[in-house]
């Protein structure tokens, strides 16, 4: 199938103003190397059997792009969507609406948990994709044959899969339940990229007082807003685990601060002072209030944990739904933390429907 470019931001808003009933395929290629933000490479649109290339700065130039991206009314296909939309909240500062994760809705069909696309596309259609070009460079003008080929296929086959999605779904009664579970995963995304909460993303630092994780903190901070500003990934700033390190520490100068075990003296020359500072400060705040990184389970919790799962296993059967899309460990981790279903998200939506029938022996496990 040879590739068909739109050139002309004007050009592109015309082709999905003609088109505008349809539901968008969508992906994206790439670079991210050495840096924190995602560089555009491409932009591949699909509308019925039409499928386009757009370079990004024709993307980003098009209004209308910048439109339907944020219409919730207008539904977008994606497979495996969570970089794609890091790369359009950073790129075109904006969060895109009306996503419909096909990955998700696979797995909820029945075809297993976190299937790759090129392997559905085997499975369902017969076609083998080559990957040859996943990893090439595409940034590069002009693009390969192999390059366009690769690009295309990544979204031609997003249409007959979301039918084949939707048919299926709708005889398990799911659809709804793949439309909330794609907004649901989309805001999660959304929440995850704050500064402020990524310290609990440190799993290793559960073992620091809540002064030392109030460190923590206010370090992982930094670090985020010093890896936007330089457009640098976050372990070539500062690596996490040296944070830990040094909110363990607690050091007090520049001196201190330079014993630290493997920090990099670069990073002391350029940043000891500004660190021994934020430090200080934050060691003298009052932690008492601060949401702590959650422990590893207990060797009690991981009982508990296990009966939790056996049942949300008997629920996810009843429905043919992988147990890993229903009841993900972190969702069921803080489930077992808290000893609230409502802390796993499992009081709402879908999640309430599909574990209905063993509701009342999960309260009762829950029990202590």
């Amino acid at each position: 199938m040879d590739a068909t470019w739109i050139t002309a931001p004007a050009e592109l808003d015309e082709w999905l103003l003609a088109n505008r009933h349809e539901p968008l395929a969508l992906d994206t290629e790439f670079e991210r190397v050495s840096t924190f933000y995602p560089i555009p490479g491409l932009v591949q649109l699909g509308l019925g059997d039409e499928f386009r290339l757009v370079d990004p700065s024709v993307a980003e130039a098009s209004a209308e792009f910048c439109r339907v991206l944020a219409d919730p009314d207008r539904r977008k296909l994606l497979y495996a969507m969570s970089e794609d939309l890091e790369l359009f909240r950073h790129w075109l500062s904006l969060e895109p609406a009306g996503v419909i994760d096909l990955q998700i809705g696979a797995a909820m069909a029945g075809a297993g948990f976190s299937m790759g696309y090129a392997r559905l596309v085997e499975q369902l259609f017969g076609e083998t994709l080559d990957k040859s070009a996943t990893r090439s460079d595409w940034l590069a003008r002009p693009l390969s044959a192999a390059q366009e080929q690769y690009a295309t296929d990544d979204i031609r086959f997003l249409k007959p899969m979301y039918e084949w999605v939707w048919n299926a779904l709708g005889d398990k009664g799911l659809v709804d339940a793949l439309i909330e579970e794609s907004a649901r995963f989309a805001a999660d995304l959304s929440s995850q990229d704050d500064p402020a909460s990524h310290y609990r993303k440190l799993r290793g630092g559960w073992t620091l007082s809540p002064q030392q994780q109030g460190v923590l903190k206010a370090l992982v901070y930094w670090r985020e807003v010093e890896s936007r500003d330089r457009d640098r990934p976050r372990n070539r700033v500062v690596a996490d685990a040296l944070l830990i390190s040094i909110a363990e520490k607690l050091p007090g100068s520049v001196r201190e601060l330079s014993s630290v075990r493997g920090l990099p003296s670069v990073v002391v020359r350029r940043y000891g002072e500004q660190m021994i500072e934020l430090i200080g400060a934050a060691a003298s705040e009052d932690n008492s209030g601060l949401a702590l990184i959650s422990p590893p389970l207990t060797r009690q919790d991981q009982m508990l944990y296990k009966q939790l799962k056996r049942l949300m296993v008997e629920a996810a059967e009843a429905r043919d739904i992988p147990v890993e899309l229903l009841a993900p460990r972190k969702r069921l981790e803080a489930v077992v933390h808290t000893r609230d279903l409502n802390a796993g998200l499992f009081s709402d939506g879908w999640r309430q429907q599909v574990i209905a029938p063993v509701h009342d022996k999960l309260e009762e496990t829950l029990i202590p």
